[in-house]
C-alpha cells in the first residue's frame, strides 16, 4: 500500500512538473510590469506568473499560521 502511494505522488509530481513546463514554453513573450510608480524589468509572462506562484505558496501558510495564532489569544483571553 505505501509503494502504491509513493507511484500516485511520483506521477502526480510527474505530470505538474509537465504541466508548469508547458505553461514555461507556451508563454514565452515578455511583459513590463508597472506598480505604484515602479517600473520592474522585461521578463516572460510565464516567468512572472511562476514567481508569483511561489510567493503565494510562501505567504498563505505564514498568513494562515498568524491568523491561526491570533483567534488562540482571542480565545484564551476570553476564558
Amino acid at each position: 500500500m505505501r509503494n502504491l502511494k509513493r507511484i500516485l505522488l511520483g506521477v502526480f509530481a510527474l505530470l505538474l512538473v509537465l504541466i508548469v513546463l508547458a505553461f514555461v514554453l507556451e508563454n514565452q513573450q515578455s511583459v513590463t510590469l508597472m506598480f505604484l510608480g515602479w517600473v520592474g524589468p522585461q521578463l516572460p509572462v510565464s516567468l512572472v506568473m511562476v514567481l508569483a506562484l511561489l510567493i503565494g505558496m510562501v505567504i498563505g501558510p505564514i498568513l494562515g499560521w498568524f491568523l491561526r495564532r491570533s483567534s488562540r489569544v482571542e480565545r484564551k483571553q476570553l476564558v
